[in-house]
C-alpha cells in the first residue's frame, strides 16, 4: 500500500511556489499518493499540517519568504521552521521543510528545485 503524503504550498510568490511544487511532485510520483493544499503564506503551513496529521503518513511544506525592509522576514522564517520541526517531532511523522528563505527573488528562482529535496527527505524517513 502506498504511503499518503500531503504537500502544503504557500502561494504568496505564485511562480516560485509552482516551481517548488512541480519538483516535489516529480520526486514523489510513483512512490506515494499525493494530495496538495494551497495556503496564502508560509505562516499558514504548520496549522494546515496539524489539521491533517491523522490523514497522512508524511508532509512536504513548500513556500518562499523573501527578506524585506522590516524584521517580519525573521519572525516568519523562524516561527514557521520551529513549528514544522515541532510537528514532526511530536507526531513522529516526517515533515520536509521546503520553505525557502531568500534575500531577493533572484535567489528564490534559482532554488526552485528545493521542493525535490524536501520531498526526498520525507521519502528517506517514510521508507527507513
Amino acid at each position: 500500500m502506498k504511503k499518503k503524503v500531503l504537500i502544503v504550498v504557500a502561494s504568496y510568490y505564485e511562480n516560485i511556489a509552482d516551481s517548488l511544487l512541480k519538483s516535489a511532485k516529480i520526486k514523489l510520483k510513483n512512490k506515494c499518493n499525493i494530495n496538495v493544499i494551497r495556503v496564502p503564506g508560509a505562516f499558514e503551513i504548520p496549522v494546515t499540517i496539524a489539521k491533517n496529521l491523522k490523514k497522512f503518513n508524511g508532509f512536504v511544506a513548500l513556500g518562499c519568504v523573501i527578506k524585506g525592509q522590516t524584521p517580519h522576514f525573521d519572525f516568519i522564517s523562524k516561527s514557521t521552521t520551529d513549528a514544522l520541526m515541532m510537528l514532526s517531532i511530536t507526531s513522529k511523522k516526517p515533515v520536509g521543510n521546503g520553505v525557502i528563505t531568500c534575500l531577493n527573488k533572484k535567489q528564490a528562482v534559482k532554488r526552485g528545485n528545493k521542493g525535490s529535496e524536501a520531498a526526498e527527505a520525507v521519502l528517506s524517513v517514510l521508507f527507513q
